[in-house]
């Protein structure tokens, strides 16, 4: 059994994609959540398009407070860079805690085409990365893979 979190600050994109997505893919009883520094308090509807256009369940979801999690976890991951670059409550000190950073989908500007295209690939590095964590040798038998190989993980992208 594994519990990781996922931060960035709003909690509104990324991190929830990431948590929705872990939760799709993991082993039954292993368990992802995400939150943020400074929630928008709101989940960003092309995000929630996008999971569901991928089949991932987003029932239950919901942009929160670090503040508000039941912890402990066994590892946190940091995705967007002023997450990465702040300082965690310290319950959440003892997990160790690697950044794969992403652009904010967000922040991508154009016609609809264009941003949900840009949400669309923030899904699949996620998926990507997420996949490749869940494979390591270490993860199936419930260790976590090493600082190194986790931040290498990170530094996946989607060729597509």
């Amino acid at each position: 059994m594994m519990k990781v979190l996922f931060l960035c600050t709003g909690n509104s994109c990324r991190s929830i994609m990431a948590e929705a997505l872990f939760n799709h893919l993991a082993p039954e009883g292993w368990d992802a959540e995400s939150a943020g520094s400074q929630p928008k308090g709101r989940i960003h509807p092309r995000a929630l398009a996008v999971l569901s256009e991928e089949g991932v369940p987003v029932k239950g979801l919901s942009s929160k407070s670090w503040n508000l999690l039941p912890g402990p976890f066994d590892l946190v991951v940091t995705l967007c860079d002023s997450a990465a670059g702040e300082a965690c409550p310290l319950f959440l000190s003892k997990a160790p805690r690697v950044h794969w950073g992403l652009p904010d989908p967000d922040a991508v500007r154009g016609d609809d085409r264009v941003t949900l295209e840009a949400f669309r690939q923030t899904f699949r590095i996620l998926e990507k990365r997420i996949a490749a964590f869940l494979e390591r040798p270490e993860t199936k038998e419930g260790r976590l893979p090493s600082l190194p190989d986790l931040r290498a993980i990170g530094r996946l992208v989607s060729e597509t």
